[in-house]
């Protein structure tokens, strides 16, 4: 069986039937038009399964396979969305899904590195930030700082910095947070994030996947 993660700017995929398989990744870009897995999710799974897992439900169930804890709380972010699930005595207890304010979050801190030749594995968390509650809109506040002189890597710190404070917010604002995403392996934003951060990598989705198919 296949399973695909079908996100907004890569995908993930894992074959289940073969031993010690190993999750592989593609940009979505690059995906060919006659794909097709066995199960999937995303925003764009719907495309290229015979059933497909809400991301929620995704989420929740790829926390219950790798967090054993009856009290969490599991924020995802991607490229266009953010989404958590809460757990309280081994049941969830809230979940949540912005694309509103979470609007090209994971995009835009991608584009923006690029765009200015940044290493963000060699930046920190910034002491100050943007008030931003959107990845788009929040660039503006970019432009006004390197108008005015500051580096742009600070600028682009702030912003970092503004949206994971966002991100947290959205979430409850815990004191420990179990984090998704590709983001996980963003130094300045997780280092932003005012509490605990327990990263478990970009492929939590397939493993919730993986659990859906146990139980189906």
């Amino acid at each position: 069986m296949i399973l695909g993660d079908f996100g907004t700017s890569y995908c993930k995929f894992l074959n289940v039937a073969e031993d010690g398989s190993q999750p592989t990744i593609l940009s979505t870009k690059e995906l060919p038009g006659n794909l097709h897995v066995d199960l999937a999710t995303g925003h764009n799974g719907r495309r290229f399964a015979d059933r497909y897992v809400n991301e929620l439900i995704a989420l929740a169930r790829g926390g219950e396979s790798m967090i054993a804890e009856p009290e969490y709380v599991l924020l995802d972010c991607g490229s266009r969305d953010i989404k958590f699930v809460a757990y309280k005595d081994g049941k969830l207890k809230d979940m949540g899904w912005n694309t509103e304010c979470g609007a090209s979050m994971g995009f835009t801190i991608e584009l923006l590195e690029k765009y200015y030749d940044l290493d963000y594995q060699k930046m920190g968390a910034p002491e100050s930030t943007f008030s931003v509650t959107c990845g788009v809109l929040g660039m503006s506040h970019i432009f006004d700082a390197v108008i005015s002189g500051m580096p742009v890597s600070e600028a682009v710190a702030r912003l970092i910095k503004g949206i994971a404070l966002n991100a947290y917010r959205f979430c409850g604002s815990p004191d420990r947070l179990y984090l998704s995403g590709g983001l996980c392996a963003n130094p300045v934003f997780v280092g932003s994030l005012p509490c605990e951060v327990v990263p478990l990598g970009r492929y939590l989705l397939l493993k919730g996947l993986s659990r859906y198919a146990e139980f189906d």
